[in-house]
């Protein structure tokens, strides 16, 4: 069996214009890791806390307290952006440690990356909704060439939107034509991140490295806020071929020439760019 842990960053607001407050863009990711292994990466992700952040808990604190102490992705961004040298050089030291214990894991991810228009619509209850869609697609597409079975589980929201996300995949498991996600057991389920460390290390995968990336690649020229940092362009530069390796893709051959889809797709409303400038150096 196989679970994808689910987490997103950035807003869900539309953006009035180039100099607005508003987060520039959004992104979802599921990282997914076959089930046996999550006693092991739990481990690996408690000893990294322990670590790098010795003094977030009193000594002799109890080994599996650590897992209720996040080190979140947008407290790593933060230090990277706007952080003494100190705090920049702790931020890449625990992204790479975070990128070394994924792969020796080997989680694979699925996900979206909406890059927002200006003044253009964005409906993020439906962005949301469609991108735990895609995520379903290709992690059931996966499990069947595995002949495996696998679930779903997102960090927690509301009730309410919980409920619509959970509500849209029953509507293509149950529908008339047939189950759309034959491998995916349930409907996604919801956790609450201080309980999972497969949803802490999704949380760095979104924040901390897809979101500074792809604002440095879709908004730097575009949109001036406090979001768009040029020290971003480091996680380009020394992460984007790890995170392209980390993708499950697979080829398309219905298509003419034949290439590969699903990973982190992106759309760009602003410019128009493919993925492939966010996993390339700059």
């Amino acid at each position: 069996m196989l679970i994808c842990y689910v987490d997103e960053a950035g807003c869900t607001g539309v953006l009035p214009a180039p100099n607005s407050s508003i987060q520039p863009l959004f992104v979802v990711c599921g990282l997914v890791i076959e089930q046996p292994r999550i006693h092991d990466l739990t481990k690996d992700l408690l000893s990294l806390k322990r670590r790098f952040s010795p003094r977030r808990l009193s000594p002799g604190t109890p080994a599996l307290g650590w897992i209720l102490v996040e080190i979140k992705g947008a407290e790593i961004r933060k230090q990277l952006a706007t952080g003494s040298k100190r705090q920049r050089r702790y931020a890449i030291g625990l992204l790479d440690n975070a990128l070394d214990l994924i792969e020796k894991h080997e989680c694979r991810l699925i996900g979206r990356v909406w890059v927002k228009g200006i003044a253009a619509p964005f409906d993020g209850r439906a962005v949301y909704t469609w991108s735990i869609q895609y995520i379903h697609q290709w992690f059931n597409a996966w499990l069947d060439g595995k002949k495996d079975q696998g679930l779903v589980i997102c960090d927690g929201r509301n009730k309410h939107l919980n409920s619509v996300v959970s509500h849209s995949i029953f509507t293509e498991k149950f529908r008339v034509a047939g189950d759309k996600h034959p491998r995916v057991l349930e409907m996604p389920t919801f956790g609450h991140s201080e309980n999972h460390a497969g949803l802490q290390l999704a949380d760095l995968v979104c924040s901390a490295l897809l979101f500074p990336m792809a604002v440095n690649a879709y908004c730097a020229s575009v949109v001036a806020s406090v979001h768009v940092r040029p020290e971003y362009v480091v996680l380009r530069d020394r992460y984007a071929a790890r995170l392209e390796a980390l993708q499950h893709r697979v080829l398309d051959t219905s298509r003419v020439p034949p290439r590969l889809v699903g990973g982190v797709m992106v759309n760009d409303q602003l410019g128009r760019k493919p993925r492939n400038v966010m996993f390339s150096a700059p």
